[in-house]
C-alpha cells in the first residue's frame, strides 16, 4: 500500500464543507470534517449530502492516485449512501476501502463514523475510469 502526499488542501466544493485528507492510498483513503452549523439541516443533524460528498471525494482520490499517472481520469459514476445514525456535532470520520479495481470502474465502500467510533453512514461508490481527452489549443481554459 503506497501512500500519496496529502499536504495540499482540497479545493472547490470540498473546501467549502471543510474536508481534511489524512491518508490517500490506492486501496485505503482516510478523511475527516469538523461539524459546523452550516453543515446541518433544519433539524440540527449533519446534512446527508455532506456524508455522500465526503465518500465520493475519498473514492475518487483513491482511484486517481493510480489512474491519473496512466493518462486517465477518475469520476463518480454512482453513489449510494445509507444513513444509520444521526450526527449533530464533533468530527465526521471517513474510511474508504477499495473493493474492486477494474479497467473502467473501481468500487469503494466508505464508513462514516462519529467521535465515539459509532457507524453513522455507509456509502458504496462506483468510480468511472476514462481516458482524459487531449486539450486542443482552441479550448478555452475553464479556470479549474
Amino acid at each position: 500500500m503506497e501512500s500519496e502526499p496529502v499536504n495540499l488542501p482540497p479545493g472547490g466544493f470540498d473546501a467549502l464543507y471543510g474536508l481534511e485528507m489524512l491518508e490517500v492510498h490506492e486501496d485505503l483513503v482516510l478523511g475527516q470534517v469538523k461539524v459546523r452549523d452550516d453543515l446541518r439541516q433544519p433539524f440540527g443533524l449533519v446534512h446527508g449530502g455532506v456524508f455522500a460528498s465526503i465518500a465520493e471525494t475519498l473514492a475518487s482520490l483513491g482511484t486517481a492516485v493510480v489512474v491519473v499517472p496512466e493518462g486517465n481520469g477518475a469520476m463518480g459514476l454512482s453513489n449510494s449512501t445509507s444513513f444509520l445514525r444521526p450526527m449533530t456535532d464533533g468530527t465526521i470520520h471517513a474510511r474508504a476501502v477499495r473493493r474492486h479495481r477494474g479497467r473502467t470502474t473501481w468500487i469503494w465502500d466508505v464508513e462514516i463514523t462519529d467521535d465515539a467510533g459509532r457507524l453513522c453512514a455507509l456509502t458504496r461508490v462506483t468510480i468511472a475510469v476514462r481516458p482524459v481527452p487531449a486539450r486542443s489549443a482552441a479550448t478555452p481554459d475553464s479556470g479549474s
